[in-house]
């Protein structure tokens, strides 16, 4: 089924923008166009524009997107597509078990800030991270 831009952005949940910038970059080749010039987008070119933008979106870097996208467009083994995408993967599983271990941190701040962390805890945290710390009783207080 043929797609305008303004639909294909639509369906992808990208600005229309954000497809000439991939055409521009060499992300997407073989987009046809209409006698009028106007590119006219098919189900696979909306495949192709939704892994992209799902790469992009887990934070893979343009230099690497432009790579796979040659491995699409030229021919590119199964193999190097897949070790590519596994490179990608551990990388978002390395970021996911940071963000866990930050957003850990920040819920454990969230509870001291309602109150519902013991101030001898809170002690033992700072003196675990190498913080000074004076503690009175109701009260936990770092040494600045």
């Amino acid at each position: 089924m043929p797609y305008t831009p303004g639909e294909a952005a639509g369906r992808i949940g990208v600005s229309i923008d954000t497809i000439r910038y991939y055409e521009k970059i060499g992300l997407l080749h073989g987009i046809r166009r209409t006698s009028g010039g106007r590119r006219v987008f098919d189900d696979d070119d909306l495949s192709r524009l939704g892994l992209l933008r799902c790469l992009r979106d887990s934070g893979m870097p343009i230099a690497r997107l432009r790579r796979f996208a040659e491995l699409l467009s030229t021919g590119g083994t199964d193999e190097q597509r897949a070790a590519l995408l596994e490179e990608h993967d551990r990388e978002i599983d390395e970021k996911v078990t940071r963000l866990r271990r930050e957003q850990q941190r920040v819920k454990e701040k969230i509870a001291w800030y309602k109150g519902l962390q013991s101030p001898v805890l809170e002690a033992e945290e700072l003196l675990d991270r190498g913080g000074g710390v004076d503690v009175v009783p109701g009260a936990a207080h770092q040494r600045g």
